[in-house]
C-alpha cells in the first residue's frame, strides 16, 4: 500500500455512499463492520469466585454459616467472605478470637448438631493448632459411629508458600491431610475450579479440607457461562485435563499447574507436546485420568509445591507403579517439588525452594532424554 492508494477502512465511507445510503442502510453497514467480535468472556478472579460459591450457598441452605478470624466485619484477611457479614449477618458470618483449637471445635460440635460450618483458617499452617478437631472429630466420627453420625464441615483458607513469609507460614498441607481416611481434600487451581469445589465441598455430608492459594487469590480467569449458574457443581474426586498432549503427562494441583501450563507452552515450539493434568482433588485421587493419559504419553512428571518425602507426587508414583500404567511407562517418573527444607526467607533462597518453570522443563527434557 503506498500513500496514495486509499484507505481499506475508509473505502466504503466514502461520500458517494453516505449520499446514496439511507440512514437504515448505514446502520445496518456499521453493525456489520464492527459487531463481528464475540463479547467478552467474563473475568473472575479465584477470590470473587470462592465469594460466590460461599454467598450462593449461604444463600441456598439457611444451615450453612462461616466463621473464623476476620471473616466478618473485616471482610475476611484475604477479603474472600467480602460482603457476607452484611448480607447474613452476626449469626451466620462469624467474627472468632485467635484459638483454632477453640473454633475448629466450636464448628465440628454444629456439624454434628446438623448444622453445615465453613471453618476458615487464616492460613492452613494455622490449622496444626486445631489438628486434633479436623483427624480426630471431624474425620473419624462418622465411622466410629458406624455411620450414624456424619460431620458435613469444610475446612478452608490458603495452603501452601506465599511470598516472604519464611518457614512457618509456607508449608503444603495437600499430603498431611490427603494422608487421613474420613477426609476429602480438595486443592483449586482457576476460578472454576475454586467455585465448583468449594459448592460441592459444603453440600458434602463429609468433611472437606479446601486448600486455596493466596498468590492465586487476585488471578483472574474467564468463567465459562455454565460455571455463571448457582447450580454448577464440580464433583470431588474428578481430575481435569487443561491441556492435551501425547509427548508426555504433567499432574500438578493448585499454582504448579500454571507452571506447568507455561512449561508445556514452551516446550509445544521444541515439537513437545505436554498432557496437563489439574488433579482438582487430592483425595480421593483421579488416577483413572492419570493412568489414561499415561497409557497415552508412556511418560509421567508430577510437580506439586510440597515437600518430597511421602508428597503427593511420591502417592502418584506409588498408584503407578501398582496399577496397570506401569507396563506403559518409556521411562521412570520425574517428580518436581518444593525443597527439602524449611522454607527460607530471603528472596533469592525463596525462588529456589519452590518449583519453577525451568526445573519443570528440565525434568520434562530428562525423562524425555532429550
Amino acid at each position: 500500500m503506498t500513500l496514495r492508494d486509499p484507505c481499506p477502512v475508509c473505502v466504503p465511507f466514502e461520500r458517494p455512499l453516505s449520499l446514496s445510503l439511507s440512514p437504515r442502510q448505514v446502520s445496518g453497514l456499521l453493525r456489520r463492520r464492527f459487531h463481528r467480535t464475540a463479547p467478552a468472556a467474563l473475568q473472575v478472579t479465584v477470590r470473587e469466585a470462592i465469594n460466590q460459591g460461599m454467598d450462593e450457598e449461604l444463600e441456598r441452605d439457611e444451615k450453612v454459616f462461616l466463621l473464623g478470624e476476620e471473616v466478618a466485619q473485616y471482610d475476611g484477611a484475604y477479603k474472600v467472605s467480602r460482603g457476607l457479614w452484611k448480607k447474613y449477618g452476626d449469626k451466620r458470618i462469624i467474627d472468632t478470637p485467635i484459638s483454632e483449637m477453640g473454633f475448629a471445635g466450636i464448628a465440628v460440635g454444629a456439624a454434628m448438631a446438623g448444622l453445615r460450618p465453613i471453618c476458615e483458617f487464616m492460613t492452613f499452617n494455622f490449622s496444626m493448632q486445631a489438628i486434633d478437631q479436623v483427624i480426630n472429630s471431624a474425620a473419624k466420627t462418622y465411622y466410629m459411629s458406624g455411620g450414624l453420625q456424619p460431620v458435613p464441615i469444610v475446612f478452608r483458607g490458603p495452603n501452601g508458600a506465599s511470598a516472604g513469609v519464611a518457614a512457618q507460614h509456607s508449608q503444603c498441607f495437600a499430603a498431611w491431610y490427603g494422608h487421613c481416611p474420613g477426609l476429602k481434600v480438595v486443592s483449586p487451581w482457576s476460578s472454576e475450579d475454586a467455585k465448583g469445589l468449594i459448592k460441592s465441598a459444603i453440600r458434602d455430608n463429609n468433611p472437606v479440607v479446601v486448600l486455596e492459594n493466596e498468590l492465586m487469590y487476585g488471578v483472574p480467569f474467564e468463567l465459562p457461562p455454565e460455571a455463571q449458574s448457582k447450580d454448577f457443581l464440580i464433583p470431588i474426586g474428578k481430575a481435569k485435563i487443561e491441556r492435551q498432549g501425547t509427548h508426555v503427562t504433567i499432574v500438578s494441583h493448585s499454582r504448579p499447574v500454571s507452571h506447568c501450563l507455561e512449561a508445556a507452552t514452551v516446550l509445544s515450539k521444541e515439537g513437545i507436546e505436554c498432557e496437563v493434568i489439574n488433579m482438582r482433588t487430592i483425595r480421593p485421587m483421579d488416577i483413572e485420568t492419570i493412568e489414561a493419559s499415561v497409557m497415552k504419553t508412556n511418560h509421567l512428571v508430577t510437580v506439586e509445591g510440597g515437600w518430597p518425602q511421602f508428597g503427593v507426587g511420591a502417592e502418584i508414583c506409588a498408584r503407578i507403579m501398582e496399577g496397570s500404567a506401569f507396563n506403559f511407562l518409556d521411562a521412570p517418573v520425574v517428580r518436581v517439588t518444593g525443597a527439602d527444607v524449611p522454607m527460607p526467607y530471603a528472596k533469592v533462597l525463596e525462588d529456589n525452594s519452590i518449583p519453577q518453570v525451568k526445573d519443570i522443563i528440565f525434568a520434562i527434557k530428562k525423562t524425555l532424554n532429550i
